[in-house]
């Protein structure tokens, strides 16, 4: 039923007058699965897929160019040596403070062989991707445990996402709370459900609904491009909601994403999929010490957000100027560059969304 429901979306929503379809591949699963079952529907059409090349991270575009041969499409790699060059202008498409937009490189690349372009977003929501996140949480948590507790749990599930002194971050003008982050976690954790359950409704809301969904749409609209989601249907999200939590993640084994699995099996590319498989992911380490340090500098020698007091200056040169630190103070030093790249186009508007974040 899955795959009729996915197959359908493909073979009715893209325009029968097609003559060339772009397909992202990241060599997991979910994208592997939809090029699978795009070329089932259309045996003859062409296809240029994209996967993405990161300085300094994991190249996983080895197995993208596998996939890419079986199902005969035309395979581009795109190569970034410096993530953050384009952020600006990417802040300026989404109007949110997010630094993690490699979607919109991905987008801007695929704009010039095609207008329509197809993903796998969705497998993981909906069937259960997030294994490391599932074991931990069920660790942390059990039937008696209270909504403030799992709600704990869940938060300690993405330690990459806040760091353990994060009140210190802000001044005077912007007092952190704990209590706003949990009010805004609570309707996942308070009700009926399993607790594995209202961790895939959180992350669903979290990571699908309230992220993925609004920031890749307003990058599609402004490059003129048809985005289709084809795990992402209605039928596909009925039926996710319909299936068993075991029928879509082992806990014994620790392996998510059974019903999309076994059609990869079905396919036969289960062998070509990356045993590293880490999606369009760039290694934030590495990063910060070849040129996100250095740029982070360079716009906080004056921070606007340091000098309207909303960031606090001593914990600001307490880590940024550290050649050791750690991923989880990495990822909050990048969230905090965009936020001061954001305030700068919108707040203050000094700064030109083409100016290139370079070193």
């Amino acid at each position: 039923m899955i795959e009729n429901s996915i197959r359908h979306t493909i073979r009715n929503e893209i325009p029968k007058n097609s003559d060339k379809i772009g397909i992202s591949l990241s060599s997991g699963i979910d994208s592997t699965l939809v090029l699978a079952l795009l070329r089932k529907e259309f045996p003859s059409i062409e296809i240029e897929s994209i996967s993405v090349k990161f300085s300094k991270s994991t190249d996983e575009t080895d197995a993208s160019k596998k996939i890419s041969e079986k199902f005969n499409t035309n395979h581009h790699v795109l190569e970034i040596d410096n993530f953050l060059e384009e952020l600006p202008q990417a802040i300026n498409i989404v109007k949110q403070p997010f630094w993690d937009l490699h979607w919109y490189y991905l987008v801007k690349k695929m704009k010039n062989f095609t207008n329509i372009f197809l993903s796998g977003d969705g497998g993981d929501e909906l069937f259960g991707g997030y294994t490391f996140r599932y074991k931990k949480f069920l660790e942390l948590t059990n039937e008696n445990s209270t909504t403030e507790e799992k709600i704990i749990s869940y938060l300690n599930c993405h330690e990459r996402d806040w760091v353990p002194d994060q009140e210190l971050i802000f001044g005077d003008q912007c007092k952190f709370n704990w209590n706003e982050i949990y009010k805004i976690l609570r309707p996942y954790f308070s009700n009926s459900l399993s607790n594995l359950s209202q961790v895939f409704l959180a992350d669903y809301n979290g990571k699908l609904l309230h992220n993925m969904q609004p920031l890749y749409s307003l990058i599609h609209q402004h490059f003129s491009m048809t985005n289709m989601t084809p795990i992402q249907n209605d039928e596909t999200i009925r039926l996710s909601c319909q299936l068993s939590n075991s029928s879509k993640y082992n806990h014994s084994s620790n392996i998510g994403k059974i019903p999309l699995v076994n059609l990869i099996e079905k396919y036969d590319v289960k062998n070509l999929i990356s045993s590293q498989k880490q999606g369009f992911s760039v290694n934030t380490v590495n990063m910060w010490n070849s040129t996100a340090q250095t740029i982070f500098l360079h716009y906080f020698d004056k921070s606007r957000l340091i000098e309207d007091k909303i960031l606090s200056s001593d914990w600001i040169k307490k880590y940024s100027n550290k050649s050791n630190l750690d991923a989880r103070y990495v990822n909050k030093l990048l969230g905090i560059l965009a936020l001061e790249i954001w305030y700068r186009l919108f707040i203050t508007k000094d700064l030109n969304p083409n100016e290139k974040l370079t070193i």
